[in-house]
């Protein structure tokens, strides 16, 4: 569930292929993620699921299976 929407936001608001949203895909050098792409990212988690990500957090996250992991633990 939580893979599924952050594929749609990463698909739909960002304009990445959706064939290359995979868990193991790094953000900034699979995806082209940049810093106003991420920060559109942390954005997204915050509103979606009611949370705050620290900077420090949002730095540390470089793949779709690290983004799932820390919005699935912040959601426990």
């Amino acid at each position: 569930m939580v893979f599924e929407k952050l594929k749609n936001m990463i698909v739909n608001d960002l304009g990445v292929s959706e064939s290359k949203v995979t868990l193991d895909a790094r953000l900034s050098e699979d995806l082209g993620i940049d810093s106003i792409d991420a920060v559109e990212i942390v954005m997204f988690i915050e509103d979606e699921y009611d949370v705050s990500v620290s900077d420090e957090d949002a730095f540390a996250l470089k793949t779709v299976k690290d983004l799932v992991a820390y919005v699935e633990n912040l959601i426990k």
